[in-house]
């Protein structure tokens, strides 16, 4: 508990900005790390992609034979 001891002695301007850069850096901190586990995998995207493909590969077949 000392640790809590030292934070007492701020003003209370002082204690808000270091809960609120504590908060910033942690919400960031979460932003960044879901933003790279997810961002590093393209497998939704080249599914995505390769469905469109056959799409319009069906469709495309469908029209040149009507």
């Amino acid at each position: 508990m000392p640790l809590f001891a030292k934070f007492n002695g701020f003003a209370p301007k002082t204690k808000n900005a270091i809960v609120a850069g504590t908060l910033t850096s942690f919400v960031l901190g979460v932003y960044f790390y879901t933003m790279r586990a997810v961002g590093g995998t393209d497998e939704l995207q080249v599914a995505i992609n390769k469905f469109e493909g056959m799409k319009s590969e069906t469709e495309s077949g469908s029209a040149s034979t009507s």
